[in-house]
């Protein structure tokens, strides 16, 4: 990897949106890690070797806290202009009455615990002036929600969203810029086949908003057209 390029690591970039922010932020010239989980062949590993040295791959089960110290040490003599976090698993539409715990569980420790405790691991190796992002939605936004379904994500997202706000109230010193970012309606296994965004629609804009907002510190939470989206 080249030392004067921008380096980025994005958490989750197997597939969908994980692997579109690594492709467009290789198409920018710079230099990207990304995780994948476990030994499998994704997508990720053809653009690896079709980068020419710009990419390189960690493996990473993110529910797991030990693999999470274990990346950190891995990377502990590298600093990064931006960490994204990209994660999140639905299980449908079911009213929260009727959700087994071990789903719920399952659900918020995946989309709310352990996005954040990626963040609060790798914080170190992110430069003063770097950004820190995480994959939300406007699903999370209490404001929004006026037709409800979706019960469990909707809360998870939300648990999210606040946990990154005691996070960046905890940190209210610190120079690096904080973003939660919504991506849209996308076509994903998450977003479904209606969505209106595909893959290549919503990510050049969500990193267009990433770059937009460097330097500037402080939580925003944006969606993919680099407008706020109310909590």
């Amino acid at each position: 990897m080249d030392d004067t390029r921008k380096t980025a690591i994005i958490i989750g970039a197997s597939r969908t949106l994980g692997l579109g922010l690594v492709a467009e932020y290789l198409r920018r010239d710079w230099d990207v890690i990304g995780t994948v989980r476990g030994s499998r062949r994704t997508g990720l590993h053809d653009l690896a070797e079709a980068s020419g040295g710009q990419l390189a791959i960690e493996s990473l089960e993110m529910t797991d806290s030990e693999q999470i110290s274990a990346l950190r040490d891995r990377l502990a003599r590298r600093t990064f202009d931006l960490l994204f976090v990209n994660a999140a698993i639905t299980r449908g539409d079911i009213p929260i009455g009727e959700i087994p715990t071990d789903m719920f569980a399952e659900v918020m420790i995946t989309n709310a615990l352990s996005p954040m405790r990626v963040v609060e691991a790798l914080r170190p190796l992110v430069a003063p002036t770097g950004t820190i992002g995480v994959m939300s939605s406007d699903q999370g936004s209490i404001t929004l929600n006026t037709e409800g379904g979706q019960d469990l994500y909707r809360a998870s997202k939300s648990a999210l969203n606040q946990l990154m706000r005691c996070y960046a109230a905890r940190h209210a010193e610190d120079t690096q810029t904080l973003l939660l970012m919504d991506p849209g309606w996308v076509r994903t296994e998450l977003g479904g086949p209606d969505a209106d965004l595909s893959v290549e629609e919503s990510v050049p804009g969500v990193v267009e908003t990433i770059e937009r907002h460097r330097g500037q510190p402080g939580l925003h939470f944006l969606d993919y057209q680099g407008q706020i989206v109310p909590w």
